[in-house]
């Protein structure tokens, strides 16, 4: 594994983390109204806490990028998937919360689950698949999948509706990184005209769009303990799929091998969710805010 990959990722996730959280505290005081509507997001630009959050969160996607560019995405996933690690740390600043059993043990299960999926599986690169019917086949189902869960979530706005789209946005993101990897390959082959000639470009901004308005409407529908964990384990699995998918990444697959990727990313998954309900991280408003008063934070 290149240390220079490590770096951008784990950068990329410090990023990604810390600008969950300031976009969350800034979300969750949104009228109820802008639920699933761009005007959410005209709303949200007018709020310097939100904008910092987004700042973070773009810088993050960047260095996530150019560490796709560099590794496999079965390789950069994973390392994304700490961002948990570090809204909690944010978290915890915050609300002045400790760890105890349950954050040191989603902290292990984290770290342990992303490096043994890394060690046992070996990702490395390979040809990517030709045959357009496979790319549009599982891009078509996680869309389609994201587009199921967004749809229920309207029926259940306050109660599950919030890990929907935060599942959706996921689903959503993992995509968006497998075409920006895409993206990345057509632009070192031919440059601009490329680049822009091909339809992945386009993709990756329609998700990163469409996932946004997701991600926010997660966040101010209910606290970050319910939404980040669906979000965070959602990316890596989509991202993991399309990347053997399609885009010609290897793991190993023997049987031991198998059977120690599978326990890695169940450990990631719990580790994830161990954190997410961690007390340290954001409740909530407890009370709507008006909108002279969201405004101005």
């Amino acid at each position: 594994m290149s240390v220079l990959v490590l770096l951008l990722s784990v950068s990329a996730a410090c990023c990604l983390g810390f600008g969950f959280v300031l976009q969350q505290n800034a979300a969750q005081r949104a009228p109820l109204s802008d639920f699933l509507s761009f005007r959410l997001l005209l709303d949200l630009v007018r709020v310097p806490r939100w904008l910092r959050g987004l700042a973070l969160m773009v810088a993050g996607m960047v260095l996530g990028a150019v560490a796709l560019g560099k590794g496999e995405i079965s390789l950069v996933e994973p390392l994304l998937a700490t961002n948990l690690l570090f809204a909690l740390a944010l978290s915890r600043h915050q609300t002045g919360q400790s760890l105890g059993r349950q954050g040191w043990a989603g902290l292990v299960l984290l770290a342990g689950g992303v490096g043994a999926f890394i060690i046992a599986g070996e990702p490395r690169g390979g040809s990517a698949v030709t045959d357009p019917l496979r790319h549009w086949l599982i891009i078509g189902v996680t869309v389609g999948a994201a587009l199921v869960l967004t749809a229920y979530a309207k029926r259940s706005r306050l109660s599950w509706g919030p890990v929907l789209l935060a599942t959706a946005a996921g689903l959503l993101y993992g995509v968006q990184d497998a075409l920006t990897r895409v993206s990345g390959t057509r632009f070192s082959d031919g440059g601009l005209v490329e680049l822009f000639t091909g339809w992945q470009p386009y993709g990756v901004l329609a998700c990163g769009v469409t996932g946004l308005v997701l991600v926010q409407s997660a966040f101010e529908t209910a606290s970050l303990r319910m939404s980040l964990p669906a979000l965070t384990a959602a990316e890596p699995l989509a991202g993991i799929l399309c990347g053997v998918g399609f885009l010609g990444d290897r793991l190993r697959t023997d049987t031991g091998a198998l059977a120690w990727e599978a326990a890695g990313l169940a450990a990631v998954v719990t580790g994830i969710v161990l954190l997410g309900l961690h007390p340290a991280m954001p409740c909530g408003a407890t009370e709507r805010e008006p909108a002279r008063d969201f405004q101005a934070r």
